[in-house]
């Protein structure tokens, strides 16, 4: 009887503990949560690339996949007609974080000729990028700036 009684005892302490490393820094699921939107093209930018392309219209989601190794950063923009192509993130300040924010402009290739509105859904582009966790060490934020809206996620 007390085996059983002293199992059931360890077992519920350690799923106590679990609790705690389930909101830890150090558990890698949590280092980035879902994104917040913001306003469009905000004052950290600090240099301006050499990307002739414009930004997309509208950021509408940003998500951060933890993988081995590093993250993807993958973001989904909104742009004002359908045929925008060639979308990419690209890197403010050389790549480098500025007090613990890497900051990423979403760009994208407007259409050769004019182009129906179309459907939300049909408009969407999509870009990506991969970070190693040397990158991330002293990342806290990542933004993607759009030219009326932004999204934030925070570790």
């Amino acid at each position: 009887m007390r085996v059983p009684v002293a199992g059931m005892l360890i077992a519920a302490l350690t799923l106590g503990g679990c609790e705690a490393a389930s909101e830890s820094r150090l558990n890698p699921v949590n280092w980035f949560g879902g994104s917040t939107a913001g306003t469009g093209v905000e004052t950290r930018i600090a240099t301006a690339p050499q990307d002739p392309r414009p930004l997309v219209d509208e950021v509408t989601a940003l998500e951060i996949a933890r993988r081995p190794g590093g993250a993807i950063v993958q973001a989904t923009g909104l742009p004002p007609t359908q045929g925008y192509w060639n979308s990419d993130l690209v890197a403010e300040n050389r790549g480098e974080p500025v007090d613990g924010v890497l900051t990423y402009r979403f760009v994208v290739s407007p259409p050769t000729s004019a182009q129906p509105v179309g459907t939300p859904q049909s408009r969407e582009v999509t870009a990506a990028v991969h970070l190693s966790d040397i990158r991330l060490a002293g990342v806290r934020e990542i933004v993607v700036l759009g030219s009326r809206s932004s999204r934030t996620s925070r570790r």
